[in-house]
């Protein structure tokens, strides 16, 4: 893949977005990867809006070979022929950002040009030489209005799961606490006296 990266996979800089007529979460993007001219891209990216025109993201263009072996082509979605399609940080094999949320670049990276190799710093700090399997640098705050929520880490549906259980094993434990108060209430009452 690390060839792919330098040709097929490239910063890609959005135009504009709009949504696809009839489909809900579907948008469609006109993205500048340094060609003649522009792709149409279609997405279902959470993180895909009218804010992110001007943005760079990672783009994967028509023969990139993706991590799971299948390939790009060019394609109807929605109705519109999608040229490409817009990575998101695990089919970049970068640590941190989540499955289905586009990859977003800082302004140094030019369209055209080829996305790093691991996740950079969105607070423009020069990039360590460690390799990809290092966990990824912090991300600033202030990065921006209305800029901060894309950089957000979303939650798995592991740490969802597991965070609904512990949600729900300490109410148990709360209301196990009050009952055990409320009958060691009733048992103070009865002490005896006339």
């Amino acid at each position: 893949m690390a060839d792919d990266l330098a040709s097929l996979f490239k910063t890609g800089l959005v135009l504009e977005c709009e949504d696809v007529p009839k489909k809900e979460k579907l948008k469609k993007l006109l993205v500048d990867v340094g060609g003649p001219d522009p792709l149409t891209i279609v997405t279902n990216a959470g993180n895909v809006g009218s804010r992110t025109v001007g943005m760079r993201v990672v783009v994967a263009c028509v023969g990139a070979e993706l991590r799971d072996g299948e390939k790009v082509k060019r394609a109807p979605v929605g109705g519109v022929t999608s040229e490409g399609m817009l990575c998101d940080g695990p089919m970049l094999g970068w640590a941190g950002g989540g499955q289905g949320t586009a990859a977003l670049l800082p302004e140094r990276f030019a369209p055209g040009d080829a996305p790093p190799s691991s996740r950079p710093r969105a607070d423009g700090a020069a990039e360590s030489s460690a390799d990809a399997s290092s966990p990824a640098a912090p991300v600033a705050k202030s990065t921006g209005p209305g800029v901060d929520a894309l950089f957000e880490k979303k939650m798995s549906k592991e740490e969802k799961k597991a965070a609904l259980a512990a949600k729900r094993a300490a109410k148990k434990a709360a209301k196990e606490a009050a009952e055990g108060d409320k009958k060691g209430d009733e048992g103070d009452d009865d002490d005896g006296a006339p």
